[in-house]
């Protein structure tokens, strides 16, 4: 299975009413399946800030968090999500050293 189908599989215990997982290695030099951007909109998000709802999806990954170099999170409850609707564009990789 790929890699980010199994990102997809794990968040699932998230049980999002909205997820993408996007692989954003091509925007990156350290090689495929590297750097990943994922969306979760979530009822478990209520009432948590952004590092513990950060610290709930590395749970749901567990050992897969050790497999990628770079995961940016947008973390949004549905009310959250219903206001914003769009996640921010990842950044130009600035390389390495940048």
């Amino acid at each position: 299975m790929a890699k980010i189908d199994q990102l997809r599989a794990a968040l699932e215990a998230l049980q999002p009413q909205h997820l993408d997982v996007l692989d954003e290695s091509h925007m990156h030099s350290r090689g495929l399946e590297t750097h990943y951007k994922a969306v979760i909109v979530s009822p478990v998000f209520a009432d948590l800030n952004a590092v513990k709802r950060h610290q709930r999806v590395y749970a749901c990954l567990g050992e897969l968090m050790g497999q990628v170099h770079a995961l940016a999170l947008h973390t949004y409850t549905p009310q959250e999500w219903a206001q914003q609707g769009v996640a921010p564009a990842s950044p130009t990789c600035r390389g390495g050293s940048a």
